[in-house]
């Protein structure tokens, strides 16, 4: 009986670890998520996240600074809803997919400052 109930713990634990794999992994993927963000992100928010590009200037804008705790306190639904609609001047991101979205937003939450 005992053998069983080892056995039973056993597989709740593999199941257990399998759903957390899968679930970080839906996370998003940080290098897919760069090259999203070069393409989409970094004309206005710079290489490094903090804004102060040239085109951002020319435009009138002032980008978030995504290391900032205002963007990363942020959850990823609240920044999904900003990419999707856009935020103040900031204009909605358009031909992004749902995995894209994720690893963008993966990408963004590397700027963040320990």
């Amino acid at each position: 009986m005992k053998t069983r109930s080892f056995q039973t713990s056993i597989v709740v634990a593999a199941l257990l670890c399998l759903t957390l794999s899968i679930r970080a992994a839906g996370a998003g993927d940080t290098v897919a998520g760069k090259a999203v963000y070069t393409g989409k992100c970094r004309i206005c928010h710079g290489a490094d996240g903090e804004g102060g590009t040239g085109y951002a200037k020319a435009m009138g804008l002032d980008p978030a600074h995504l290391s900032s705790d205002k963007v990363q306190k942020k959850t990823d639904p609240e920044l999904k809803k900003i990419i999707l609609q856009g935020s103040g001047k900031m204009k909605p991101i358009t031909g992004l997919s749902e995995i894209d979205i994720d690893n963008v937003i993966a990408y963004v939450r590397t700027f963040r400052k320990n």
